[in-house]
């Protein structure tokens, strides 16, 4: 059966052990998918080896995955497929050593053609590392900035949240088939994302959430971007990556520093050290960007917080913003061991400050 059009496309998607950098060593020589199709099989092991010839000469074998795709399109207007050969492919994947061929889009597709910046970060976010990204992601979006991230818990989420508070809106670039929603627990976001924002994924439908997906969808959110803010990020965390890659893509690289006893700003510090720009105000980003200074707005209405009395505000004075247990605490403080608990639950119900591992606190503001 010879494939046209988007068929041919979707097969060389769902053909397995393609990827996307053998078939963009296909395209460049035979220059569509239709082609490579009609290429001779020889020819074809040539690049991608006899066993792979053969199963992408195999067109039967991802019918019911093309279908799949067709009556996902069907079910309404927002969902789309876009190609590496359209022409409002985004013009900074483009300029990435590996594109996608094929990406899935829900959403508004023009955003695609905005201004980007990438905002992420640790998924087991601070309290005020979480308030940052969204109220920093919100100015940045009045700015003019669609903000870009990859729907994950902690940083990624704050960010998409203050961000659709704006015109500029968020692009979230997802690890998973564009029909699934990880973590679950992201299910108002996305439909939010999905409403007034855009989702992408390269990655067919049904595609589970497979470690070896994050770090490919983190060069997309590299590659969209003018420039990427890390906000927390331990060492191990896959913004890092993110981060690097923006950084070989010749892209903008801002992290904001934290306290040196946090793990949860290693990550930023080292980048730091590897050249990204350190960032403690909105204005820093603005003015490297060349954008027009805004002032950050509240993340969004809230109750205002008791006023502290004088041994609150005395005891946030002693803690100062690295992070501290309890036991020094007392001795900084002058407290007992009873009235210093009273106190740090009442604050940290009225959000200024968090518990951390290990029996520490730390202020949120």
């Amino acid at each position: 059966m010879k494939l046209q059009g988007l068929d041919a496309w979707l097969h060389c998607l769902l053909t397995d052990g393609l990827g996307p950098a053998r078939w963009l060593a296909l395209m460049q020589r035979w220059g569509e998918p239709e082609a490579v199709l009609a290429a001779r099989q020889d020819d074809l092991a040539e690049i991608l080896g006899p066993a792979l010839a053969r199963a992408l000469m195999d067109t039967d074998a991802t019918q019911p995955g093309r279908q799949a795709v067709h009556d996902w399109l069907a079910a309404g207007p927002l969902r789309q497929v876009l190609r590496l050969d359209d022409s409002d492919y985004p013009s900074g994947l483009l300029n990435t050593p590996c594109p996608p061929p094929l990406l899935f889009l829900l959403g508004r597709r023009e955003l695609l053609q905005r201004p980007m910046l990438a905002v992420v970060g640790s998924r087991h976010a601070s309290v005020q590392g979480a308030q940052t990204a969204e109220s920093w992601a919100e100015a940045l979006g009045q700015a003019g900035l669609t903000i870009v991230s990859g729907m994950a818990a902690g940083i990624d989420a704050a960010a998409h949240t203050g961000a659709l508070r704006t015109a500029a809106s968020s692009v979230a670039v997802i690890g998973t088939g564009i029909d699934r929603i990880y973590p679950a627990r992201n299910q108002a976001l996305a439909r939010q994302l999905a409403q007034t924002g855009l989702i992408l994924s390269e990655f067919p439908l049904g595609a589970p959430p497979l470690a070896q997906h994050f770090p490919r969808r983190n060069r997309l959110i590299a590659g969209l971007s003018q420039g990427c803010l890390v906000v927390e990020a331990s060492l191990k965390s896959g913004s890092l990556i993110t981060g690097r890659l923006a950084a070989e893509y010749g892209r903008d690289v801002f992290a904001v520093p934290g306290s040196i006893h946090s793990p949860q700003a290693k990550g930023c510090h080292r980048l730091i050290r590897d050249g990204a720009k350190l960032v403690d105000c909105l204005d820093d980003i603005l003015q490297e960007l060349r954008l027009p200074a805004a002032p950050v707005q509240s993340p969004s209405p809230t109750p205002a917080s008791p006023p502290a009395d004088e041994t609150e505000s005395r005891l946030l004075e002693a803690m100062g913003f690295d992070p501290v247990d309890a036991d020094i605490l007392c001795q900084r403080a002058g407290l007992t061991a009873d009235v210093l608990s009273a106190m740090l639950l009442r604050l940290e119900m009225a959000g200024r400050l968090e518990t951390l591992p290990g029996g520490r606190y730390q202020r949120t503001a």
